[in-house]
């Protein structure tokens, strides 16, 4: 076995200054910037009518409205204090989902895992929440063990609607809570008290949603070491079954909302990299397994078996179980995924509704999957999730040369002399002072990255994205 040659471990501070700025997070590959009109309307329901008709798939459910704005926001939402457009999407998302079966051939498919993401799904009120899991059980069938996730804001859900959950047969909750200190919160304009959350934690318990996560955050305004290991010690009160550590991700230039947080008041990389270090410790020793770069879940979660038995997958929602090869998005901005490629919805709600109204899907753009695409993808999702990737039987498996990471493997060179990853007969593992850096390693395998994206062509400038740790 050969062991690439490095040179001593790095200070943190200058890893951080070689290899800690701006990079994908690659929940898809090509990541959704490289997307482009070639995928329209015609061809995903042609790749639709594909499927067939015993196609186990996953199905995404975008609602994007909010009744406030969060500050630290990434997601594609609006703000609403009326109900009338939320009643009114709704019924679009109706005729969509009834399109999706009508391409498919008819067949009601059989559905593994549903996500209702935002946005904030739970703005809906009681009634259409059972109308929209009616509508799903009418055009697809879910299977005994379908899971059913639902993203949950703590401020606007009551006793009601945790029952219309609950009945719908949701099974897990992803609950927001970012900070717990009010201080922070006043800074991200999201003010949410920690007994409100922890209440809901046990009424979704009691009306039978048994597995919740709970999102925390680092990077925010104002936040130190201290607020986020807090943060964790009330998060473990709750006793969730995951809990996410996601990185702020400071993007103004695409959601200008966040420019009502001031730069000066974010921490540095320095202090960032110290947080999601510190919290990781901090969750490893309550007895959560690592999962990812950004994810924890108790030993006997779905989610830590999966990463045992090396089938962990990643997409649009992060870190996942869902081995389908197939994820349906609906709704105004999803993104799906069929054997052919990705294809996405408008992201404008109203080009959105019009489509729908016209009888035509939504789709504005996607990508058609090549060879290529199919194998760098597999190596950064395994990197991602594993950690480690076995290049040569990576390439065999996806009928390539030896050759075929040649190019990513030059990229890495430096990052094998800095000590961040190792390589053993052609195996390549992440060391643990790589790990902090895992998208950056991942990102050697990109060959769109630094390349015009097709909307900024005319510019001629790369896609942005936020710093890697």
């Amino acid at each position: 076995m050969t062991i690439a040659t490095c040179l001593p471990p790095k200070s943190p501070d200058l890893l951080l200054s070689k290899y800690g700025g701006p990079v994908p997070r690659y929940t898809s590959y090509p990541t959704a910037p490289h997307f482009d009109g070639a995928v329209d309307a015609a061809l995903y329901r042609e790749w639709l009518g594909q499927l067939p008709a015993d196609r186990t798939v996953s199905l995404y459910f975008h609602i994007p409205f909010c009744d406030t704005l969060c500050w630290f926001c990434g997601c594609q939402t609006k703000i609403t204090k009326r109900y009338e457009p939320v009643a009114a999407y709704l019924d679009r998302l109706d005729r969509e989902i009834a399109m999706v079966r009508e391409a498919a051939g008819g067949a009601r498919l059989p559905v593994a895992h549903i996500h209702w993401g935002g946005g904030s799904p739970t703005l809906l009120v009681p009634d259409d929440i059972g109308r929209l899991a009616r509508m799903i059980d009418r055009d697809f069938a879910r299977t005994e063990d379908c899971e059913f996730a639902v993203e949950i804001d703590p401020r606007d859900i009551g006793p009601a609607t945790v029952d219309a959950l609950a009945d719908a047969g949701v099974t897990r909750a992803s609950l927001g809570l970012q900070d717990a200190d009010p201080a922070i919160q006043h800074a991200i304009n999201r003010v949410q008290p920690l007994a409100e959350t922890a209440a809901l934690v046990e009424e979704l318990r009691i009306a039978g949603v048994r597995s919740l996560n709970l999102d925390l955050m680092y990077g925010l305004p104002h936040q130190t070491t201290a607020h986020v290991l807090a943060t964790i010690d009330q998060a473990l009160r709750m006793e969730p079954d995951r809990i996410a550590l996601f990185g702020y991700a400071h993007v103004p230039w695409m959601r200008p909302h966040q420019r009502m947080i001031p730069e000066a008041a974010l921490p540095g990389p320095s202090e960032r990299l110290a947080q999601a270090q510190a919290a990781a410790a901090a969750l490893m020793d309550a007895g959560f397994v690592p999962i990812g770069f950004d994810h924890f879940a108790r030993p006997d979660d779905p989610m830590a078996r999966a990463l045992a038995r090396g089938a962990l997958r990643r997409n649009f929602q992060g870190y996942t179980t869902d081995g389908a090869e197939t994820l349906i998005g609906i709704g105004a901005s999803a993104i799906g995924r069929l054997p052919q490629g990705y294809v996405q919805n408008d992201a404008a709600t109203g080009r959105y509704l019009a489509a729908i109204d016209d009888g035509a899907f939504a789709t504005a753009r996607g990508h058609a999957l090549s060879g290529d695409d199919r194998l760098m993808g597999a190596a950064i999702e395994r990197l991602l999730c594993d950690f480690e990737v076995d290049l040569p039987a990576l390439a065999h498996a996806h009928g390539k040369p030896a050759d075929a990471f040649t190019d990513a493997c030059a990229r890495l060179a430096p990052m094998i002399m800095d000590g961040l990853v190792l390589v053993q007969a052609g195996r390549l593992i992440v060391s643990d002072s790589g790990r902090p850096f895992v998208r950056r390693i991942a990102a050697c395998f990109d060959a769109y990255l630094g390349t015009p994206a097709p909307a900024a062509a005319a510019t001629d400038r790369a896609p942005r994205h936020s710093v890697a740790v």
